[in-house]
């Protein structure tokens, strides 16, 4: 496990904030924001305080120049660190790598028309390069990425493909060794599986229908005591 680090050199220094391209937004918003998949996925992984799930921010090998054009350089719609110091992430407003002390475990994009063709080529080799264990593309559509799900995973400094199933009912899924969950692609939706049980990792629908549940049984709970209490009472003819 990483200890806790603080930013070397320029400590007031911070990456700069990426570029708003509209289409790519919408796509990681709608897939990772919006639902609270990012967020639910971070509780199921557990260890809140050394795993950094986040998203949208420059993944760099050593803390660049204040100067550095950031041109080319990369920043994932999500990634996924194990035992790493996410106090040293937001000081730094993304991922550095020579301070973090290990590279990001997992990255995903999402499938966009600005980012398609980089997503599925100059990507693969930057994120090889950088020491990445696994890298994911979901595509809503297959249009922009090719197909709808792919997964890669190093070996010997080199990506090789992730087995993608395609289920009954033309899901399509594919093993996360690194985090331990299947990722699926049903109807151009975006989830992630605990591959023990088979159900879907906890979203705001299952939160709310569970807690919606369980104030049905505590009603029904309620009425039964209520009904034993009224059956006492006529019983000692109250």
């Amino acid at each position: 496990m990483t200890t806790a680090k603080t930013p070397q050199s320029s400590p007031d220094f911070m990456l700069p904030d990426v570029p708003e391209i509209p289409d790519e937004m919408m796509t990681s918003y709608d897939h990772l924001t919006e639902n609270g998949s990012s967020h639910f996925l971070a509780q199921y992984l557990g260890n809140l305080e050394t795993t950094l799930v986040a998203g949208g921010r420059y993944i760099t090998a050593v803390l660049p120049s204040e100067r550095a054009d950031m041109t080319g350089s990369v920043y994932p719609d999500m990634l996924v660190a194990f035992n790493v110091d996410r106090a040293v992430y937001r000081a730094r407003n993304g991922y550095v790598i020579s301070e973090q002390g290990k590279p990001p475990d997992f990255v995903l994009e999402i499938g966009s028309r600005s980012t398609g063709r980089r997503d599925t080529v100059d990507k693969r080799v930057i994120y090889a390069d950088l020491g990445i264990p696994e890298y994911w593309r979901f595509d809503e559509t297959g249009h922009y990425h090719g197909a709808r799900l792919a997964g890669d995973r190093l070996s010997d400094g080199r990506y090789e493909p992730i087995t993608i199933d395609e289920l009954p009912d033309g899901s399509l899924q594919g093993h996360s060794v690194v985090l331990n969950v299947e990722l699926r692609w049903t109807s151009g939706q975006l989830g992630w599986y605990d591959p023990n049980t088979g159900e879907h990792v906890p979203t705001m629908e299952s939160e709310r229908a569970a807690l919606a549940q369980e104030q049905q049984a505590r009603t029904q709970a309620e009425a039964k005591v209520r009904e034993l209490e009224e059956q006492i009472r006529q019983l000692r003819g109250e």
